[in-house]
Formats: C-alpha cells, structure tokens, sequence
C-alpha cells in the first residue's frame, strides 16, 4: 500500500463506521477457510479475525499472541507458556497458523471496505499467563512486564500493517483480550507454587501499560478491550483512551450501572455480550437484548443513541461450541442487533 493511499485510510474513534455486530474471537475447529467464509457471511458490514485453539498450542489466544512479540520467544512448558532465548518450533507454529487464517481471511475479503476486528491478548493478561525461566509469571518482575509489553506493541504494529495491507479497504479494530484484568489488579493471581499470589499491580501502572498499547493503532481505528470476567474495569479502561469495551452483559451488577451510563455518555461503545457462547437454546433475537433496553431505560439514557452505542456479540469466544451453534450464534447475533436497532425502546 503507498503512503498516500495509507493516509487516506485513516479514522479518528469518535467517527468510526462500527458495525452492528460480530463475535468476540474464537470459533470451533480447525479449518481456517470454514471460519473465515461463516465469520464474513454472518458479518458482512463488521467481521473478525478468527482464532482456531482446537488446531493446538500456538493456536490457543497466548500462544498466538506470543507469536507476535519482536525479539522475545516463547515455548510450551507441561506448565504453559515459558520464556525462551531463541524462537523454536511453538513460534514458528503459531506464526504459521496466523498465516494461513490472514490467508483465508484475505480470500473471503475480497473488496470488502468497512471495520473489520483482530484480536490479541492484552499486556496483563499476557504478563500473568507467560512464565519467566524460574516458572514464575511475567507480572512478577515489573521490568519484564514493561520489555514484555513493548515487544507486543511493537508487534502489533506490524501486525495491524499486515491485515491493512491484505484487506486494504478495512479500517482495522483492534480488540486487546485482558481476561485477566481485575485478577491483576486486586492480587488474584497466583504464583507458580499456587500457595501465594502475586501482589497487586497499582491501577496507575496498569493504566499506562494499556495506554501504550493503545496507541499501536492510533490514526487507523480504534483500540477495545475484551473480558468476560466479572467487575470489568469501565473507568479504568476509559482513561486509558480505549474506544470500546466488550463484555459478558450477564455479569454486570448494580455497581457497573454507573459506570457504563458515564462510558456510554463519554462515548466509549458498548460490545454487550448477550449471546450464549456454548451450545444452548436461543431466544427470540428481540428477547436477547431486552435486557440492553432495560438497563438503558433505567439509566435514563436516550433510545436514540442506543443502536449507535452498542455493537452486539456473543458474551464469549466460541471455541468450546459445536459448528453448527457457533453459525447460529453468529447469525442470531446480528439478528439480534436489527431488533435493537428497530425496536430501540
């Protein structure tokens, strides 16, 4: 792509084309151009990047991310992820498979001009799951965490350059997964001898370590972050400049109610997931997002803006789904999203 065309391309947040709907990350098995044609069929104005973990380690969100890093290594360890001096065959693999779904996502975006999401594990996350020679985690050593967190910036820029390059009608999403956020933060993280946890990282460090990773696509399109663990940091993940924040809608409580009233009128986007990630019954696509419409009405927000807020998805990735609930899931999910859209109040 040349550099007039490159600029050309970019999108401030605040203006960016969202679409109404899409999946959080991972689909089932591991046939890249199956995921990558249900993923663009299902979306066709919002797809994703699918990961395929079933295919094994260097395929599951770690290793995939740890794929990425620039002049730092991982390999498999009966005990997950560890640091390694060289990269060996796990690295090559990982970045092999990520090959073969940017291939197929290629394929299946063929003038495709619109968002289009990638994931990866975010900086906390990654520091909680990736053990260091000793076996204990990353997050454990704070300079490890900031050389672990510049090497996936790094990365990532190369790596958003590249899907740029192969879909260059996208305005690229970049969803940072950090599952592991609220652990890191209020000291749950255990350490490698499970007896003990690591302590907690102070929420200002943890703010600016996400804060340089948002800026890895700052002028190409907005950076968001994924969990579907319970007690979301919503304020915490706004200061630190992220556009969007996805998670599970079943789990907020009264507490988050503020906190997503203030998001939603600083305008951070909501990617509510109201969707069953594993094989289950399936509601009426009105009766999936009548708790979205509850909790606006109660908070007192506009049902102009509700449609425009909110991007709907399953609450999870689908990897531990069937093939055939994992297309009904996606499908229902934009379903659902024209019902919010048609019916706001």
């Amino acid at each position: 792509m040349s550099e007039t065309t490159e600029t050309t391309e970019k999108t401030e947040p605040n203006t960016f084309p969202w679409g109404p709907a899409t999946g959080v990350g991972s689909m089932p098995g591991g046939d890249a151009r199956e995921a990558a044609k249900t993923v663009t069929g299902s979306f066709e104005d919002f797809p994703f990047l699918a990961e395929l973990p079933a295919r094994g380690p260097g395929a599951d969100m770690i290793g995939r991310s740890l794929g990425l890093l620039v002049e730092m290594y991982a390999h498999v360890e009966p005990s997950g992820w560890r640091i390694s001096d060289r990269p060996g065959r796990d690295t090559r693999r990982a970045r092999s498979w990520l090959g073969e779904d940017l291939d197929a996502l290629e394929e299946f975006t063929q003038g495709y001009r619109g968002p289009l999401k990638v994931q990866a594990v975010g900086p906390w996350t990654l520091a909680a799951a990736l053990e260091r020679r000793n076996g204990e985690a990353v997050l454990g050593d704070a300079g490890a965490c900031r050389d672990l967190a510049a090497s996936l910036a790094e990365g990532l820029r190369g790596h958003l350059a590249e899907v740029r390059r192969r879909v260059p009608g996208a305005r690229v999403v970049l969803q940072l997964d950090e599952p592991s956020l609220t652990a890191v933060l209020r000291g749950r993280v255990r350490t490698a001898s499970g007896y003990r946890t690591h302590r907690a990282v102070d929420r200002q460090v943890v703010e600016s370590g996400l804060r340089d990773l948002v800026g890895v696509n700052e002028g190409h399109g907005p950076v968001i972050v994924h969990s579907c663990a319970p007690d979301v940091p919503f304020a915490l993940l706004r200061r630190a400049g992220v556009a969007g924040v996805s998670f599970d809608f079943g789990l907020l409580t009264e507490r988050d109610e503020e906190a997503i009233g203030e998001a939603v009128e600083g305008g951070t986007k909501l990617l509510a997931g109201v969707v069953g990630s594993v094989d289950g019954p399936l509601s009426d696509p009105g009766g999936s997002v009548m708790g979205v419409r509850t909790l606006w009405r109660r908070l007192g927000l506009s049902p102009g803006i509700l449609a425009d807020s909110v991007v709907i998805t399953p609450t999870c990735g689908l990897a531990g789904a069937s093939p055939a609930y994992a297309r009904a899931a996606l499908a229902h999910c934009a379903k659902a999203a024209r019902s919010l859209a048609d019916n706001p109040e």
